[in-house]
């Protein structure tokens, strides 16, 4: 396994994102870690295998809320492993049964809005706007370099476009296309809770939000959290495309627009 330079920035790989599941793996020359468990352990594992890296490996698991596209493996991976879980409290006590149990010297309080050091990266935690119980993603930080997820959530606040703003790299909601989802399959309220404020982007949505985030730092842009059933992953990426360059953004110059895949792992990617 290649050393990585202490200066030399950290790597990333959505492991997988979409509504069916989502994990990140995030790894620095000290701690490697996951956000969100939302496949069986068995799938978890063979996404690692696709990067050339192994569950055994991983110090902490981060939680971002109790939905179970986002925590389906955790109790498996847990006990399993005996990793280090971070959650905020509201979110350990929303979690549902089917977890399992879980040692209570495993289970650690990450509140919103604070700050988490391990090892040798920063992790800035933050609330976004989503129908889960207190959900929160995160912004990571090593040495110079800043890789953000935002997901899961209905709109982005300015305020939240500032905190977030001139990172390296970010993995930003591109859920649906409006029209894809008023014409589908879903029923009225299943799309109400979806185009609502605390249900998820829009491939416009995202995009805009992530335009007013950009900044000189920034080199790629990945779309996460796409639906199966109310996206297509080359509409989320031309939506992205063209608004950033109607905004006068450098798309394809200075940064990058990246897919991600809900069963195939990115490039263990350099931020």
């Amino acid at each position: 396994m290649t050393e990585l330079n202490e200066q030399g920035g950290f790597r990333v790989s959505m492991l997988a994102s979409g509504s069916s599941g989502n994990c990140t793996y995030i790894e620095t020359p000290k701690k490697k870690i996951l956000v969100d468990c939302g496949l069986s352990g068995k799938k978890i594992q063979s996404l690692m295998h696709e990067i050339d890296r192994d569950l055994s490996e991983v110090d902490a698991i981060l939680v971002t809320h109790e939905h179970r596209d986002h925590i389906h493996g955790l109790g498996v991976l847990a006990r399993r492993y005996g990793v280090d879980l971070y959650a905020n409290e509201a979110t350990w006590k929303a979690l549902p049964t089917t977890v399992g149990q879980i040692k209570n010297e495993q289970k650690h309080i990450f509140e919103m809005g604070e700050v988490l050091t391990l090892g040798d990266m920063d992790i800035q935690s933050f609330g976004v706007s989503h129908d889960a119980v207190a959900p929160q993603f995160y912004s990571f930080h090593y040495h110079n370099k800043q890789f953000v997820m935002l997901t899961d959530t209905g709109y982005v606040s300015d305020r939240l476009r500032g905190l977030l703003k001139n990172a390296d790299a970010y993995l930003i909601e591109s859920n649906h296309d409006l029209e894809l989802l008023r014409m589908g399959r879903y029923p009225w309220n299943l799309k109400q809770r979806i185009l609502g404020d605390q249900g998820h982007l829009s491939n416009d949505d995202g995009a805009l939000a992530v335009s007013e985030m950009v900044g000189d730092k920034t080199k790629r842009i990945y779309l996460g959290h796409l639906s199966q059933d109310n996206n297509i992953k080359s509409l989320a990426h031309e939506t992205m495309e063209t608004i950033l360059s109607e905004k006068g953004l450098g798309v394809n110059h200075t940064f990058k627009v990246l897919d991600t895949d809900p069963y195939v792992a990115t490039e263990l990617f350099k931020v």
